[in-house]
């Protein structure tokens, strides 16, 4: 079975970039040389933040597809291994949400 990591960099403009690769040193040196017309290549140079540790590529891949649509918040805290933040930025902030309904009840109560 293939190998894999997701891994977090900071650009020279200070964005994140979130990749996966089989081996990540030599991706590293791709990033840094520019091999790749991509994201980072005007944006080097680049400093890795973060990386898991090798698991099955399918699920890295899954897990670098769910990185890449957090906000930038949620991405530090990751890379802070801020667990109690990352856990409150993940929490679903839309109104119909159990939660929020309870808030927007007890709300009521007191209005009424």
């Amino acid at each position: 079975m293939k190998e894999g990591q997701v891994y977090i960099l900071q650009c020279s403009d200070g964005s994140l970039y979130t990749g996966v690769t089989s081996d990540l040193e030599s991706r590293l040196a791709d990033h840094q040389e520019g091999r790749y017309h991509g994201y980072t290549h005007k944006r080097r140079p680049v400093k890795l933040l973060w990386n898991t540790d090798t698991m099955e590529i399918q699920d890295a891949i899954l897990l670098e597809k769910q990185i890449k649509k957090w906000g930038r918040a949620k991405k530090l805290a990751l890379i802070a291994e801020d667990w109690n933040t990352l856990k409150l930025l993940a929490e679903c902030k839309n109104a119909t949400n159990h939660k929020n309904r309870s808030l927007d009840s007890a709300r009521d109560d007191v209005t009424n």
